[in-house]
């Protein structure tokens, strides 16, 4: 009898997944807006060569790149995403490889990857694009100042992000596409910095990815932040040797989220299973503060602190468990 006051909350909880995927599915199909058009990149191969010489080399191809889709993107008459484009192209910038087709795909270092001995690796959520690029890039900027010295972050853009009020973002289908991906820039950022330390920082839907990348990953640390569920049980499921971190804002609306996972016939399954921040998930929780959903890389931060402590292989400020 014990079970019994739990059972109307289930179903509650049930009853909002599907819910939300009823009304995702419409909502993003009525939203979905025209594909830009951009030309091939530049086929630049895996990363092999950290060489300052070997990397200038490979971001002035990518620059190249970036310049030819922000000219089609203007001459498709997208002139918010060619003023993106040409910030992204701007002198300076660091791109290891660049993709304008298919929404965009990219992956540029902020710091000097030759040298660095602390290397995170931010790995997006739903509803990040090439249209607003320059949130990522703050957010980087803003993590890397907080490493200092010898550190430097990996903006990986590596796949097509889903709208945040969409099938797509309820799903782990975009997450298996991505994954092979993430490991692989993972493990060829260790062959070529093989004393750094690495940490994939996971946000929102970017915490399935990882998920799904993190069985033989040779990173060394796995965070989960503002995360919805990786679609495992727990820590332990994610058959990972990194040690798994997790933590959410107090203000972040994600904690709303049910945390079950629902099989909608003919369809798919919806939902991502146990709060990664639950006891029973497993991970070590970390003192996110108390920003919402988008706050977790702003300047001043507790949550910042603490994710920068991480990458750095400290221990975190303030309560964890």
């Amino acid at each position: 009898m014990p079970d019994r006051p739990r059972r109307p909350r289930l179903r509650r909880s049930l009853l909002a997944a599907l819910v939300t995927f009823a009304v995702a599915v419409p909502v993003s199909g009525a939203a979905r807006p025209e594909a830009v058009p951009a030309p091939a990149p530049t086929v630049v191969g895996p990363l092999r060569d950290a060489s300052p010489a070997a990397l200038e080399e490979r971001y002035a191809v990518s620059r190249s790149d970036i310049r030819a889709a922000g000219r089609a993107a203007e001459a498709h008459g997208d002139l918010k995403r060619a003023d993106s484009l040409r910030g992204m192209a701007a002198s300076g910038r660091q791109f290891l490889s660049f993709d304008g087709r298919d929404g965009g795909r990219s992956v540029e270092v902020v710091g000097e990857l030759s040298s660095a001995r602390r290397i995170a690796v931010l790995v997006p959520g739903a509803g990040v694009g090439l249209d607003a690029y320059w949130r990522l890039r703050r957010d980087a900027r803003a993590l890397h100042r907080e490493l200092g010295e010898g550190g430097a972050v990996i903006v990986w853009l590596g796949y097509r992000s889903p709208a945040t009020i969409s099938p797509a973002a309820l799903t782990t289908g975009r997450a298996d596409e991505a994954a092979p991906g993430l490991r692989a820039l993972v493990d060829e950022v260790r062959a070529v910095r093989p004393a750094a330390r690495i940490s994939l920082l996971c946000h929102s839907y970017g915490s399935v990815i990882c998920a799904r990348s993190a069985p033989g990953t040779s990173a060394d640390a796995l965070v989960l932040y503002g995360s919805p569920g990786v679609a495992v049980d727990d820590a332990r499921s994610l058959r990972t040797g990194a040690r798994v971190w997790a933590g959410r804002g107090g203000d972040d609306w994600i904690a709303g989220v049910p945390h079950v996972r629902v099989r909608v016939p003919f369809v798919a399954t919806v939902g991502f299973g146990t709060d990664p921040v639950a006891e029973e998930f497993g991970a070590e929780v970390f003192d996110a503060g108390a920003g919402g959903h988008s706050d977790y890389l702003l300047r001043g931060s507790r949550s910042l602190t603490n994710l920068a402590r991480i990458v750095a292989g400290a221990e975190p400020l303030g309560a964890s468990r």
